[in-house]
């Protein structure tokens, strides 16, 4: 169950810190290529979003890792599942129901890996 963990909370830490990293570093212009949406949010709000992704990132990785509240993996996880139910209910109502798949992708990943967390509690 461990490796299991590592394994897929690795893959979502990698692609938030990632996908984080971006809205918090790029411009509007530079994000609007690959992020549509973000001419419906305000700049603030992207960049919060980011920020909670680096955030949820390090809480999947950094509590098991040193042992210190390891339950926090659980909330991460679970927190990244609500991200990506935001994430779809964004896209389908903008009528971009072609663009969900990765967000389904990410939420599946994000459940699994909360069901893989409990082994922290």
């Amino acid at each position: 169950m461990e490796i299991a963990y590592w394994i897929a909370g690795g893959l979502l830490a990698v692609f938030y810190l990632y996908s984080g990293g971006l809205k918090v570093a790029r411009t509007q212009d530079q994000l609007r290529p690959m992020m549509g949406w973000v001419d419906t949010i305000p700049m603030p709000a992207v960049r919060a979003i980011g920020a909670i992704e680096i955030l949820g990132a390090l809480g999947l990785i950094l509590p098991p890792l040193t042992g210190i509240a390891p339950g926090l993996a659980l909330a991460a996880a679970l927190g990244f599942v609500l991200l990506q139910i935001g994430a779809t209910a964004l896209h389908l109502s903008r009528g971009e129901a072609r663009l969900i798949g990765l967000n389904i992708g990410a939420l599946l990943l994000a459940a699994a890996t909360a069901w893989l967390a409990t082994t922290w509690i």
